[in-house]
């Protein structure tokens, strides 16, 4: 899990960045109109929503905003929003896996396909990336103020495959029946993620050459800057030569 977890601390530093925090704003309204309208908006009986409070107070989203969210998504006649994914091939046969969650799919695709095309790569069909990625859920932690070896067990305990460290942040990694599982570990040792989700995550990267990875890379950020994109995923690995440049 070494290669995503550097993955991670790249898109952590670039989310400082006023632009970026503007999208991760967005990205959590979009995560609790969803969890919202499909089992209403109360977080004790409402597990998806629970995840999706969490991750707005790790990313600072001011409470005005989340109250205004679940008050419109909970209004009948508010916009609806569709769950949909898009798998393709951006160039040198890196697989690209985009979750978006979006009220008009037509503008979607079109906006998917067209940065596909124009920057070398192509949209394919559906399920033709499924034997690259595993589904596990990924547990972001502060590590200030944890002891690492008691809180691996406790984790392990919880179902963790994986506890990774990067910089001041714990990386926990769970099998996707295990997310729930974690989830409720973390509340019994009073623990807040800064951030919880289920990814996908590659089982296996592909090296090449650093300029390849860098132009790579700059179209991963022009998916993620599509409003209706709420993550990306590939199996470009991060080299050491790689985020010396990033």
């Amino acid at each position: 899990m070494s290669g995503h977890s550097k993955w991670s601390t790249i898109k952590r530093k670039k989310a400082a960045t006023d632009s970026k925090r503007s999208k991760a704003f967005s990205k959590v309204l979009k995560e609790i109109s969803v969890a919202v309208k499909e089992n209403g908006p109360d977080p004790d009986s409402n597990p998806r929503l629970r995840v999706a409070l969490s991750n707005a107070k790790g990313v600072n989203l001011p409470k005005e905003n989340i109250e205004r969210a679940i008050k419109k998504a909970g209004d009948k006649d508010s916009a609806s929003l569709a769950e949909t994914t898009y798998e393709g091939y951006a160039p040198n046969g890196i697989a690209v896996f985009i979750e978006c969650t979006t009220d008009n799919i037509n503008r979607t695709v079109s906006n998917i396909r067209a940065l596909f095309t124009k920057h070398g790569g192509n949209l394919g069909t559906n399920g033709s990336l499924e034997f690259i990625f595993d589904r596990k859920g990924v547990f972001t932690i502060k590590a200030e103020g944890i002891d690492e070896d008691e809180f691996t067990l406790e984790a392990i305990d919880g179902g963790a495959e994986d506890v990774v460290k990067e910089d001041d942040i714990l990386m926990v990694y769970t099998s996707f029946e295990d997310f729930g599982n974690m989830q409720k570990k973390l509340e019994e040792i009073s623990i807040e993620p800064e951030n919880a989700e289920l990814q996908r995550i590659p089982n296996n990267t592909k090296n090449i050459g650093t300029e390849s990875a860098k132009k790579i890379l700059k179209l991963i950020d022009l998916f993620e800057d599509d409003e209706d994109v709420q993550n990306v995923y590939h199996n470009l690995e991060i080299t050491e030569e790689l985020l010396s440049e990033m």
